[in-house]
């Protein structure tokens, strides 16, 4: 007898559920399901599953293809079951390819190939719709996408749109997704969203077309270079009643939101200065370095070093200074925007070609909060006093790269679930547009460029 097992969270089960354990089921004579935990799904990353452990179960029971059915509950499970239940065949998705390539010492490996468009075919619970999900871009944030949509219950990936060819055929090859060059309505034709991943000029044409065509959109900053631009889009959306999500990851990272809780909170008194810094030293071959009218610091990293001070401060400055060094091609490598409220001060700063601390420090009347680099990523940051002996740490949790937690409100917010509108407002996205435009005319005068 051939034994075979395969693991899943089998959430918001559906076809592509079923065909996965036919494939895995025909390539022995007895097939052993194992179904995680909410518990340890939490723990490995995944961020909001919707069906109870019970009822994840009974999905996979009620096809008749399992011919037993375990809880996994905590990692290194996989090698005890193997050995304990003498396993022949180990087999998940394809999406999966390569990371388990470990238990190949104990019996064979096999990745099956992922089910693609999913979608009327999918069974659903209480109307939680699962979104079929179509990428703009096969750029370097694409890949990074796919990796995190597998910790996201509720969006399938289905296909990409890129109008340069070659990329596009170097990304459907390695992940598998079908990739459209030349029909933008066509392909928004197969998908219920899209994530805009392209190069910033080209957000806000792509974003209004798949509004109009209805399909909502999750975009990455900035979502327009007008303010104007950036409210129609959003008007538009209400008109159509789809969802418009701008992608500032950090906006949804709960580490991110516990520390501007902590700041609101008192603990280090009265706000009165904030600084926020995100640098690197990009590739002088990267389009950052190299693309002079939507490359350089600005567009790349303002938007998170506002964010911070918006949250605190609110959007309703008294004054605002941009300045910036340029390179001989007009690119800012190194951009600062300083800000003045009414009882306090903040500053922005952000680099492609000069390399800071990045930090963020709120000053308060009675101590600070810092968070160092990468504290967009929030995966730590502390509470300093007066007393250099007394500090507080804080390690909130942080899985992945961040993009599961922005990917997770935007389907929770697709299905009706809209708790979190608090954690990116309307009014501070447009805050940022507004600086954005700013910038823009005053690098045009500044440079001619």
């Amino acid at each position: 007898m051939i034994k075979v097992i395969t693991y899943g969270t089998f959430d918001l089960f559906h076809q592509g559920h079923i065909k996965l354990l036919e494939r895995a089921k025909a390539l022995g004579d007895y097939l052993i399901v194992g179904v995680t935990t909410e518990h340890f799904d939490e723990a490995r990353g995944k961020v909001n599953v919707i069906d109870s452990c019970l009822e994840r179960v009974d999905n996979v029971r009620k096809t008749g293809l399992a011919d037993e059915i375990i809880i996994e509950d905590h990692i290194d499970q996989k090698m005890e079951d193997i050995q304990k239940y003498g396993i022949d065949i180990f087999t998940v998705g394809s999406d999966w390819e390569g990371t388990f390539d470990y238990l190949k010492t104990l019996c064979k490996v096999v990745y099956l190939e992922r089910t693609p468009n999913i979608s009327s075919t999918m069974l659903r619970k209480n109307h939680f719709k699962i979104v079929r999900t179509g990428i703009i871009g096969t750029g370097r944030i694409a890949p990074r996408f796919v990796a995190e949509g597998k910790y996201v219950s509720g969006m399938n990936i289905v296909s990409a749109y890129n109008p340069e060819k070659e990329s596009g055929s170097r990304f459907e090859k390695k992940y598998e997704i079908p990739v459209c060059n030349d029909d933008y309505e066509l392909f928004l034709e197969g998908v219920d969203a899209v994530y805009i991943a392209s190069p910033n000029e080209t957000h806000y044409e792509y974003a209004k077309a798949a509004i109009a065509a209805g399909k909502h959109v999750l975009c990455e900053n900035p979502v327009a270079l007008k303010k104007k631009d950036t409210m129609q889009l959003f008007s538009l959306a209400r008109e159509h009643g789809v969802v418009l999500l701008e992608g500032i990851k950090t906006a949804y990272c709960p580490g991110f939101q516990q520390l501007i809780n902590t700041a609101r909170g008192g603990k280090i008194g009265e706000l009165r200065d904030i600084e926020a810094c995100f640098t690197r030293l990009a590739d002088i071959g990267s389009r950052e370095r190299t693309d002079r009218f939507f490359g350089g610091a600005f567009l790349e990293y303002a938007a998170y070093t506002l964010l911070p001070i918006f949250k605190l401060y609110g959007t309703n400055y008294q004054d605002i200074s941009i300045h910036s060094i340029y390179d001989e091609n007009g690119i800012d490598v190194y951009t600062k925007i300083e800000l003045v409220y009414k009882h306090g001060l903040a500053t922005a700063k952000c680099g492609v070609g000069v390399k800071t601390e990045g930090q963020l420090v709120i000053a308060g009347t009675q101590g600070y909060i810092l968070a160092e680099s990468p504290w967009w990523l929030t995966r730590k940051y502390q509470i300093r006093y007066e007393n250099p002996n007394e500090i507080e740490t804080y390690e909130p949790k942080f899985q992945g790269d961040g993009l599961r937690y922005e990917m997770s409100e935007f389907v929770a917010k697709i299905n009706g679930i809209d708790k979190n509108g608090y954690l990116l407002t309307e009014d501070e996205i447009l805050a940022i547009a507004e600086i954005t435009e700013r910038y823009l005319e005053q690098k045009q005068e500044q440079t001619g460029k």
